[in-house]
């Protein structure tokens, strides 16, 4: 599989959730989040400030996502990296995956939630494919 059939499965989702794990104090934590984005800028979400998901990618940015796509198990480590891009940040809040957000910004203002917005980026990621076909294949990687 190459790159691009890899964005392509993780985007084409119907509900883009991917699985990110991080650790803190030496106890890993696995949760679902919601995909913004994933192309050659890397792999893009989004959460807020007080979050622990948050406080733990800032103490260690190294960590694996994990996609369940139809036959296909996509498993992409890297570090991510905090993005404050504005015009990113508005393109979240604008997006229509994002209605949610939208609503927030018409009750709040638009400047509360991006500066609420803590927005994060794999870039450069590793990622593996799985299938119960090749289970029991050595691992390969394709760089993203």
């Amino acid at each position: 599989m190459t790159k691009n059939e890899i964005f392509e499965l993780i985007n084409g989702m119907q509900h883009p959730v991917m699985y990110v794990a991080t650790c803190e104090n030496d106890q890993p934590h696995v949760r679902g989040i919601l995909l913004f984005r994933a192309d050659e800028n890397g792999i893009i979400f989004h959460t807020g400030e007080f979050k622990p998901l948050f406080h733990q990618l800032v103490n260690n940015p190294k960590s694996e996502v994990c996609f369940a796509c139809g036959k296909y198990q996509i498993r992409i480590e890297g570090e991510f990296e905090l993005t404050n891009d504005i015009e990113l940040k508005r393109e979240i809040i604008n997006h229509p995956s994002r209605a949610f957000l939208r609503k927030w910004a018409d009750e709040q203002g638009e400047e509360a939630v991006v500066n609420f917005l803590q927005v994060f980026t794999m870039k450069h990621g590793k990622a593996h494919v799985w299938t119960f076909e090749d289970n029991f294949k050595p691992k390969e990687y394709i760089e993203l």
